[in-house]
Parts: C-alpha cells; structure tokens; sequence
C-alpha cells in the first residue's frame, strides 16, 4: 500500500526536504539538518506539519462515556476548551496508543498516532457497541501545523480572529483563520512552549508560509524526534507499545485509578504494586556516540539488565543521551551501567528525566 501525503507534501518536495516513510505517510525528515532546525526551536521557533497525527471527533450522548471507558486519565474533570494526554490500554493494562483528548462544549476530540490510526478507529468501533456516540475521522480533510519555541507566542499574534497567546497550556480554542474555522491548542511534542493549529486542507500551505514569513524555520521529524528525546517524551513504538503498561513506562501521572472503571484499570492497579518490571529511565553516555534503538544495557558486570528504547547525539545539550527500560535495581539515579553500541561498551549513568526542561 501506497504511502499517504498531507496537503504539505509538494511543499516539503520543492523545498528540498528529505522525504521518508513514517507511519503509513511521506514525511520530511529533515530541511537543512537535524542539528540546526533542532536549535531553531530551542531559541527561536520552528514549524512542523503533523497533518500525519489522526484527528477524530466524537458526539452525541455517550460520547463523554465512551471517553471515559477507554481512556486512562478523567474526561469528566476536564474544563472546556481543556486538553489532557492519556493512555489507551488493552485488559491487561498493555498501551495501545497515547493520545491526547479535546474537550469542546458541544463534543470532544482527539489526537492519535499517526501509525495508530486504523488500529485505535477499529478499537473504539467495537468499544462503542450499544452506545450514543458518533465518532468522525477527520484526518484527511484538515491540515496540522506544530510552531514551537520560545519565540512562538510572538508569532501567532494577530494570525487568528481571537487572541491565542492567552491561552493556558494545554488549553485550545476554536477560531478563525482567514474567516475560516480553525482550532488552535496550547500543546507540542518537543519540551518547548508551542501551538498546534487544525485548519482546512485548502489554507494549508498559507498558514505554514506565513508562519515562514513571518521566521519560523520548518523542520522535518528528524528534530522532532531529537527534541522529543531531551524532553523524554515517549514516543509509540518505542518507549510505548502493548507489551507496557502505563505504570512501567513512568506515566503513572496520566492515569486516574480513581475515576470509575475503564479498560486495563484492574491490570495497572496490579501494576502499580509489582516492582519487578523493567522501568524507562534516563541515560546519559559517555562521548558523542549515540546509541540506538535495541541497545542492550548491561551491569558493571557485562549482565544484561535492559534496552535502549530511543537514542541520540542531541543537539542542545550536545550529549549522547537515551531512554531506555532497566531492571528496577539499577533504575536509581546515579547507577553506573554499560550501553553496547555495535559491540562497545560506552559507559552511562542513569540521570533524572527529563534531560531537558524550559525556563518557565
């Protein structure tokens, strides 16, 4: 099967980007360099077309008990125009996706993974039986645009018909760009502050060329994925997937065991007792070599004891960092392990998470 392209794709093309596969679409992985767009967010603002992420709508009745059934964290406690990340797991507490979920006065909504999409579509479908609840796929009729850094509250202002700068984080608001409608939420995926701005496939290309104009720097998932890393912020498919449970993967945070029953709370209740699972933690390894997805991870003496899940050279704090899971005795900050990066020994330490966090 052919891969998708968002309404952006031409653009990423005559613009020299590097295109790869990702989730089932054609993505820019990079414009000028990973390194460069990377520091652009970091001390400017860089521009990313997430028009891969899925966009679903849920109304009707149930929609909130829909909500509420297959999702980790509390819909019920969420404010208008609020926005929360969580977690959809499988009975026995593995995560199908994470997402985050929208709550408007008149419905809800949700983002989801890219590579996620028809698995977590066909999941709500047979969760939904017998419920009011009527859930719309709105991918591919809408653009989704990420500016991100510290320069990006300058730039969305006077863009849209009301005021986003005042937005809260993790708050969105509907408007209007170009007298169209349009959301724009106080969100992102790369430890800085952002928006993340839906508008119509037809306003694409202009909302992303003005945000240029006015000195935004488009990056490719490249960067994202290196910023993503310093903020350790999971990534699906590897931090995350349905062998691990919420507990394990460190996002205790996102679940709300008290909020009523949902899918997979009596197995992450379990879970949050059993102290004999692999835990993601944070390493940070000697010199400038990175290590990779797989890496095994091994005690002071060369035992194996866990996995690199993502890692990087990353370009901001210019050290090889990594996330990984490790047996729970070495999970401490401070413990000495090895990386084995094709077949040398790079010592790491477990350092806290995140690698990096933003000046408030």
């Amino acid at each position: 099967m052919s891969n998708l392209r968002t309404p952006l794709y031409q653009w990423h093309v005559d613009h020299k980007a590097r295109m790869v596969p990702f989730g089932g679409w054609e993505m820019p992985v990079q414009y000028t360099g990973i390194g460069p767009e990377h520091k652009a967010v970091r001390s400017t603002a860089g521009l990313f077309d997430i028009s891969h992420m899925a966009r679903v709508s849920f109304r009707g009745t149930d929609a909130l008990a829909l909500l509420e059934k297959v999702f980790t964290n509390s819909v019920a406690t969420m404010k208008d125009g609020q926005v929360r990340y969580g977690l959809v797991c499988k009975e026995d507490g593995g995560i199908l996706d994470d997402i985050l979920v929208y709550r408007w006065p008149y419905e809800f909504a949700a983002v989801i993974n890219a590579g996620n999409r028809s698995k977590i579509l066909a999941w709500l479908e047979t969760q939904r039986t017998g419920m009011a609840v009527e859930i719309q796929d709105q991918t591919l009729d809408t653009t989704m645009i990420a500016v991100q850094g510290p320069k990006s509250v300058a730039l969305v202002a006077g863009m849209f018909a009301d005021d986003v700068s005042a937005l809260k984080y993790y708050y969105a608001i509907p408007s209007r760009y170009k007298d169209k409608p349009c959301v724009v939420s106080r969100t992102g995926y790369t430890g800085e502050d952002g928006f993340e701005v839906i508008v119509p496939n037809a306003l694409g290309v202009t909302l992303w060329e003005e945000f240029i104009a006015k000195g935004a720097v488009p990056c490719g998932l490249g960067s994202r994925d290196t910023l993503r890393l310093e903020a350790a912020m999971p990534l699906y498919g590897h931090e995350l997937n349905e062998t691990i449970d919420p507990i394990h993967a460190g996002l205790a945070w996102a679940v709300k065991l008290d909020k009523g029953d949902f899918i997979g709370r009596d197995a992450i209740q379990k879970a949050t007792a059993d102290t004999t699972r692999p835990v993601r933690v944070g390493l940070e390894i000697e010199g400038k070599r990175a290590a990779r997805e797989g890496c095994p991870i091994t005690d002071a003496d060369g035992t194996n004891c866990g996995t690199v899940t993502s890692g990087s050279l990353c370009p901001w704090l210019d050290k090889s960092l990594a996330m990984g899971y490790v047996n729970p005795q070495f999970a401490s900050v401070g413990s000495a392990l090895d990386v084995d990066v094709r077949g040398t020994n790079l010592p790491a330490t477990v350092v806290p998470l995140p690698f990096y966090k933003r000046k408030k």
